[in-house]
């Protein structure tokens, strides 16, 4: 019997199972810099009509930066979490931000 070169479809009868897979991208890991080779930036953004702090992008252990973001949390009083080497925090609170990083030893450009 003479195999068909053109096919239609899938066959499931192979070695070879289809199945989905998730679209993870893996992430290449982060170079850890000392403190004073940060130089953070500090953005303000709205998200659902509420302003929104950013400060980042750090480049440090994963439990040290997430001490650090509750300490800030603490001090000033707003809510905040860290993702991806950016520290969020609710509202406009960007001129108190910036003199605590700098307390901590991290530069920022603005």
């Amino acid at each position: 019997m003479r195999k068909n070169v053109f096919e239609l479809g899938s066959s499931l009868d192979s070695s070879e199972t289809w199945s989905l897979q998730s679209d993870e991208v893996k992430k290449k890991p982060k170079e850890l810099k000392a403190l004073h080779e940060h130089s953070i930036v500090l953005k303000k953004e709205k998200r659902r009509g509420k302003p929104v702090t950013l400060v980042g992008e750090f480049f440090i252990e994963e439990t040290k930066i997430k001490d650090l973001c509750k300490k800030f949390k603490k001090t000033l009083g707003t809510g905040g979490t860290y993702k991806d080497g950016w520290m969020e925090f609710q509202g406009e609170c960007g001129d108190k931000i910036k003199e605590l990083v700098k307390k901590e030893g991290f530069r920022t450009k603005n």
